[in-house]
């Protein structure tokens, strides 16, 4: 059945184009991952990442750019920070907030501004990863007290960012998905082989067995969540007679966003103590000791665990207060000539939709909280590190991009098979 519907879909023209263009600027993508900013000495760095799982993960966020010190160090985290941004300046900026409503041609203000406040975000950051990196690696990656050749690392990393957000959008636009999303998808799927490899050649074929399954069954129950929603039952009346139809809220309405950023923000203190920890400073170095000792990533504590759940309950209803906003939604319905049986349109529909949504995010975001910490709670109650294939977050991510791309991919059969009786 599966060869069959691959084989439809070979069959379309136009789709195959996309699929081939998504596929040659994927590769365009890794090639970018493996060439080093000039003159840097990446020697050891990527035991460094392997060694620390925060920034390991943290890297197949990124492309896996930190490992080779390469020209997209960054990958699109700063584009990505810019967008939370911009989406929270909507918030707080009326103008901003105007634009975002004016559909298609405020989405391309909105972009335009986006594009423009990435670069300075990325110009900052790259100094602070160079820095980093330099400090955790044990020969020096470059001269910091260099300016110039700081300065020429620092403009090449940017560069290397603003041709990567170029990539994705027009990876978009020719492409079958999102491009960005599936940036960050081919980056969390490249560390699969080497997963793989490892429990090979280490000889666990029990484990590793126990382990394909264990990912198997997690990925079933994070599709069965991620299309699960309710619907909420609506009656339009503009006809003269009564309509019914369903307005949908899914469960999982952050998708993979919460994710990301808490992984960004779970990871810093480990980071910056294993900074302080060398520091020469007696104060300093016990700072660094006491974040290393609650968030280490290779011996997370329960602390390590608390946090990192709390921070994806508290960033999945965060995004879902921007992204869903009750009240135009409701002000549509009403326009519309519709009503949710007993329920009076207008203030008291948007009350009603947001404590739905509230009540459904609960769920949805603490589902995502506990499929990120999983191996590390069975880590602890086991009395070792448990890694599956690919990690919890991963596989949100990774299903949240197929999805989407099956809803992509199935719209365009559709409209094939329309315009052939056209």
């Amino acid at each position: 059945m599966i060869l069959d519907y691959i084989k439809t879909v070979l069959t379309i023209k136009d789709l195959r184009k996309k699929i081939i263009a998504t596929l040659l600027l994927v590769l365009v993508y890794k090639f970018l991952s493996v060439i080093p900013i000039p003159g840097v000495n990446t020697d050891g760095l990527s035991a460094i990442i392997e060694g620390q799982k925060g920034l390991a993960f943290f890297s197949a966020l990124m492309g896996w750019g930190l490992e080779n010190f390469s020209i997209i160090l960054m990958g699109l985290s700063p584009y990505i920070n810019a967008v939370i941004i911009i989406q929270l300046l909507g918030v707080i900026v009326p103008k901003i907030g105007d634009m975002q409503k004016e559909g298609e041609q405020g989405q391309k203000k909105i972009t335009k501004i986006t594009r423009w406040l990435t670069l300075p975000i990325a110009f900052v950051q790259s100094y602070g990863m160079i820095i980093l990196l330099n400090s955790l690696a044990s020969a020096p990656i470059l001269n910091v007290t260099d300016i110039p050749t700081v300065l020429m690392a620092m403009l090449i990393a940017t560069a290397g960012t603003m041709f990567l957000m170029w990539l994705g959008e027009v990876m978009t636009e020719s492409g079958i998905s999102n491009g960005i999303s599936i940036i960050i998808m081919a980056g969390v799927l490249a560390a699969v082989p080497n997963v793989i490899m490892q429990h090979i050649n280490n000889g666990a074929y029990p484990l590793f067995i126990a382990l394909i399954i264990a990912t198997l069954v997690i990925i079933y129950v994070i599709i069965k969540f991620t299309e699960g929603n309710r619907r909420i039952p609506i009656i339009y009346t503009r006809t003269g007679r009564e309509e019914k139809s369903y307005f949908p809220i899914k469960i999982n309405q952050a998708g993979m966003i919460p994710i990301i950023f808490s992984v960004s923000i779970v990871t810093f203190p480990a980071i910056i103590g294993q900074i302080l920890s060398n520091s020469t400073g007696e104060r300093a170095s016990k700072v660094g000791e006491t974040l290393l000792t609650y968030f280490s990533i290779q011996n997370p504590s329960w602390v390590f665990i608390i946090v990192y759940f709390a921070l994806v309950m508290a960033f999945a209803f965060f995004y879902v207060s921007i992204t869903f906003k009750t009240e135009e939604v409701a002000e549509n319905i009403q326009k519309r000539g519709g009503y949710i049986p007993g329920i009076r349109p207008g203030a008291d529909t948007a009350a009603y939709l947001q404590k739905v949504s509230n009540h459904l995010n609960l769920y949805g975001g603490s589902f995502l909280a506990f499929i990120a910490v999983l191996p590390y709670i069975m880590g602890k109650l086991l009395g070792q590190s448990v890694d599956f294939i690919i990690s919890g977050a991963g596989l949100i991510i990774i299903v949240s991009v197929i999805l989407d791309i099956i809803r992509k991919v199935d719209s365009e059969m559709k409209m094939f098979d329309y315009s052939k009786y056209k």
